[in-house]
């Protein structure tokens, strides 16, 4: 059998998990200085927790799990015949992998309302699963950092996740685009144009501008019966200059002058805040999720940067306010306000840019290395006093040629060796190497306690 990776997963190499784990510390200081507390979740959900809460295309790639089990016993017989498989998929299936983190958060939420002080506020850093087509930044099964606060219409709190947008990627030495919206502004989009019962698949076709293209999106607007004077009006709103000449095509368009309101909110709680990234209104940001309701955000590299110029990912971050998700399990009234961070797709952008490089990653600060095998033994004890001092540390586990030992070092990268032989044995003092430099020293084990700590 010749072994082989399911299509849109990966393997992670210690290299690889070191490198991701510094970006999820990152993100996991700004989330704790931010005041949210951690969360974990099954892989699980049930099928029917998941499906309608992100849209046709995204029931589409729900990962569904078979029944326990004889399940075709308990099939639908007229569907498995009629080869209908969203019925069949009903009788069959009772489960599914979680498609992202908000869903499952908001279930959590309903399930223990009576145990959580609200507003709550919680992050959560967890893999999850998406029966995509796998491509460049695009995987199957990848990790999602949300942060998310629920039982609160408070706008400080969009205020705050901005800045805890600008603040880890500054940390993480990305240079990003912070785009922001409101829903509400493209409900107010369709009304002004004539057609607010197409809000929906409005917002759809405008969410693929970048791709499309203007000529794009009007070609899909017309196969939904807009005719040319709905879409001129679709342009006009998304290339407004500035929330003033928005303001001045929405007279009389409340939702969407509603939306404008929230965004200066946002803005004058953000007053005196100096970003290190950028901060850029865009009316065209068009998140298809259907559970949002007001503000939305999506993240980009910054192009303008020199060295990010030749970068290709799409976003690397996005989300937004929902006014009632907990809703749909039953808790009315609930809002909250939410975004994630794009794990795989950050790791790429700085592997790309090399910004893990000047990052010390090796677990072990020192490697033991034995000549023979009374230097084995000898080095065996020495080892559990640097361990007793806290410093994480390993021995080879055999006596070998002293170049092996120098290339097997190497290849682990570690920074330090500690060279043990018949001469360091009799004199108790240790050749202590430092790999970067090749400088080399004869300390006591104390003394080599002492520089490592």
């Amino acid at each position: 059998m010749k072994p082989k990776l399911v299509r849109g997963t990966r393997d992670f190499s210690s290299e690889v998990v070191n490198k991701r784990n510094h970006i999820f510390s990152t993100l996991r200081s700004v989330f704790v200085k931010y005041g949210f507390n951690p969360l974990e979740t099954p892989a699980m959900e049930e099928l029917s927790t998941l499906t309608g809460k992100y849209g046709d295309e995204g029931d589409q790639l729900l990962f569904k799990i078979l029944n326990n089990g004889d399940y075709l016993g308990k099939a639908n017989a007229e569907a498995l015949e009629n080869k209908d498989s969203k019925e069949l998929t009903a009788s069959i299936s009772q489960r599914a992998l979680r498609y992202d983190l908000t869903v499952p958060f908001a279930r959590h939420v309903v399930l223990n309302q009576n145990n959580i002080s609200f507003p709550y506020k919680r992050y959560q850093i967890q893999p999850v699963w998406r029966a995509d087509k796998p491509q460049k930044g695009r995987y199957r099964e990848f990790y999602q950092c949300d942060v998310d606060v629920i039982g609160s219409d408070s706008l400080l709190y969009e205020a705050e996740l901005c800045q805890i947008y600008d603040e880890a990627f500054a940390l993480l030495n990305l240079g990003v685009v912070i785009r922001l919206n409101n829903r509400k502004i493209l409900d107010g989009l369709a009304q002004y144009a004539g057609y607010p019962e197409l809000f929906a698949k409005i917002t759809v076709a405008i969410d693929k501008l970048d791709k499309i293209g203007w000529d794009g999106v009007e070609a899909e607007l017309g196969r939904m019966g807009i005719e040319k004077a709905g879409f001129e009006k679709i342009k006009q709103v998304i290339n407004a200059p500035d929330i003033p000449s928005l303001k001045g095509l929405f007279e009389g368009v409340e939702i969407g002058l509603k939306g404008i309101e929230e965004l200066e909110t946002v803005q004058t709680f953000l007053d005196g805040y100096t970003f290190k990234n950028t901060l850029k209104i865009d009316f065209s940001l068009a998140r298809g999720l259907s559970y949002y309701t007001g503000c939305i955000y999506e993240v980009e590299v910054d192009r303008s940067i020199d060295s990010q110029k030749n970068i290709k990912m799409g976003s690397i971050g996005g989300g937004g306010r929902y006014a009632d998700l907990t809703g749909i399990f039953g808790l009315k009234n609930m809002s909250g306000v939410g975004v994630s961070f794009g794990a795989a797709r950050i790791y790429d952008v700085m592997e790309e840019l090399n910004l893990f490089e000047a990052i010390e990653f090796n677990a072990s600060k020192v490697l033991f290395l034995p000549i023979d095998d009374e230097a084995l033994k000898y080095g065996f004890k020495a080892l559990q006093k640097v361990r007793a001092a806290g410093i994480s540390s390993m021995i080879y586990p055999k006596a070998w040629k002293f170049q092996k030992l120098m290339k097997y070092a190497d290849k682990v990268k570690v920074p330090y060796v500690v060279i043990i032989g018949t001469q360091e044995m009799e004199t108790g003092l240790l050749g202590f190497k430092n790999m970067q430099t090749g400088e080399q020293k004869a300390l006591s084990i104390e003394q080599i306690i002492e520089v490592l700590s």
